[in-house]
């Protein structure tokens, strides 16, 4: 019982909060999707450190070090990589999205390429890869409080509930919502996740020296990269989607937006590598349940910390740890259903249907569509049944189609057409569909390749045809300037 009261007190501030940030502003579309631009270093910094610490680093980064061993590490690589990239690439999209008062990531991509088609293009695409994380966070989110309660709670109703309770205070405050609520989380799920990968090691092993001797003498080669399937070509080239990818997040795009200043991202890019290292701890708690919590398979893996936690800490403690765990889902899933809408009303519905349409008009609509995107969201976790890695790995191969286009609009002299930048984003979020759907591997589409190349990220592939497509599309409609015919007619 004192279990179920922690996690619904945690609940209600959640939504208190959420509501109350809205004091004081009014919550215009500026206001609503990026704040008003005036968030400084520390809120800036929470709304891309909740990119780390969501359901998936809570319950997946755990159950795939408990499920499959040394392959876990590429999640403490990929974000680290991203941040060094962001050192360079978020000042100018920062600058450029000022200067042009732009409030979503494909009113960036419609207003660099002058293409509202590709704005269009792209709003699609963010929306087809926000629809499998926001289910991440609410499958997250049934599993913790669920199994915190001792069952009290059904997975089923606690969807519901967090669903209903994120979408309240994404109405009424927008990302303002979001961002006092990653102030409480962090503070939490930093706290309690340095608490328990460090007691549960030592608990039951003495040391984490000692933890993974034992896996090491129960389970040889765990601890290591298998020789196929998740090896080491897989490690490279999935931290490197990953982390071209991590930006490409709409709601992590967005939050570029927000800031102050551009200085607040280079402060961030040497802070938050430091801050990936708390996922360390995470894991630990998945390798000390290797061999305390046996038996676990499938999706069940993502239940490894709470499986080892319950045999282990009285209940009010289980309670504290599944707030925190309900912070994880609802903090994210609110940036995630804010952007969303803020994709479908500005750049599907103004982008597409009604290119006049009043901001008024667009923050209405944007308003109207969260309980949409959330029933949308609530309808697929009821359905699905992939492991919470498997979904936020579906979501990196969609997102990581807009990296080439991105890039290559911040140079100084971009060669890349919008016909190229629309065509190569096209190839590559149709194979990520197609090999999604039919379930098809690197080693299936080429079983004559080595086993090293077999092992490649499939989304890999889809970015190759992206790059091909979008460099021989732009090649073909290089438009012809004056200088181009003086030149022709010397010749």
């Amino acid at each position: 019982m004192s279990a179920l009261i922690i996690i619904a007190a945690m609940t209600v501030i959640a939504l208190y909060l959420g509501i109350r940030a809205r004091r004081g502003h009014d919550m215009s579309l500026e206001q609503w999707s990026v704040g008003g631009r005036s968030f400084g270093t520390a809120f800036v910094f929470l709304l891309m450190a909740g990119e780390i610490y969501t359901t998936f680093t809570f319950l997946g980064g755990s159950g795939f070090a408990y499920g499959k061993g040394a392959p876990v590490y590429y999640i403490l690589t990929y974000g680290t990589l991203a941040y060094i990239l962001s050192y360079w690439m978020l000042p100018p999209v920062w600058r450029y999205a000022k200067e042009h008062g732009l409030v979503s990531q494909p009113h960036f991509f419609a207003t660099k390429y002058r293409s509202p088609a590709l704005g269009v293009l792209v709003a699609c695409v963010g929306v087809a890869a926000l629809v499998p994380y926001l289910v991440l966070q609410l499958k997250g989110l049934g599993i913790i409080v669920s199994t915190a309660s001792y069952g009290a709670i059904p997975s089923t109703a606690a969807i519901w509930i967090g669903a209903v309770v994120v979408t309240a205070y994404v109405i009424f405050s927008g990302v303002r919502g979001c961002a006092w609520n990653s102030v409480v989380k962090d503070t939490m799920i930093l706290a309690i996740a340095v608490f328990l990968g460090i007691y549960l090691p030592v608990h039951y092993y003495g040391s984490h020296a000692e933890m993974f001797r034992a896996i090491d003498a129960a389970k040889p080669g765990f601890l290591s990269f298998p020789a196929k399937g998740q090896g080491v070509t897989w490690f490279q080239s999935t931290t490197l989607i990953a982390s071209l990818g991590f930006f490409m997040w709409p709601h992590t795009f967005m939050s570029v937006y927000t800031a102050r200043n551009e200085r607040i991202f280079r402060r961030n890019a040497a802070i938050l590598p430091l801050y990936q290292l708390i996922l360390l701890f995470v894991f630990f708690c998945g390798f000390a349940a290797v061999l305390k919590v046996p038996g676990l398979k499938g999706p069940d893996i993502d239940l490894s910390l709470f499986r080892l936690s319950l045999q282990t800490f009285d209940p009010w403690f289980i309670g504290v740890i599944g707030a925190a765990g309900v912070l994880t889902a609802l903090v994210p899933g609110s940036m995630i259903l804010t952007t969303a809408s803020t994709l479908i009303a500005n750049d599907v519905y103004r982008g597409a249907l009604n290119k006049n349409a009043a901001d008024e008009r667009v923050a209405r609509i944007a308003r109207f569509c969260v309980p949409v995107v959330a029933l949308v969201a609530v309808g697929f976790t009821l359905r699905g049944g992939e492991t919470i890695v498997a979904l936020l790995l579906m979501g990196y191969n969609f997102v990581t189609q807009l990296f080439p286009a991105l890039v290559c609009s911040l140079a100084a002299r971009n060669r890349v057409t919008k016909q190229g930048a629309f065509c190569g984003i096209f190839a590559g979020v149709l194979v990520v569909v197609l090999t999604t759907l039919l379930h098809l591997s690197v080693a299936q589409l080429v079983p004559f390749a080595s086993d090293t190349f077999k092992d490649i990220n499939i989304g890999f592939l889809a970015l190759g045809v992206n790059i091909i497509v979008l460099a021989a599309v732009s090649a073909l409609t290089q438009p012809h300037t004056h200088a181009d015919h003086e030149h022709a007619g010397a010749h």
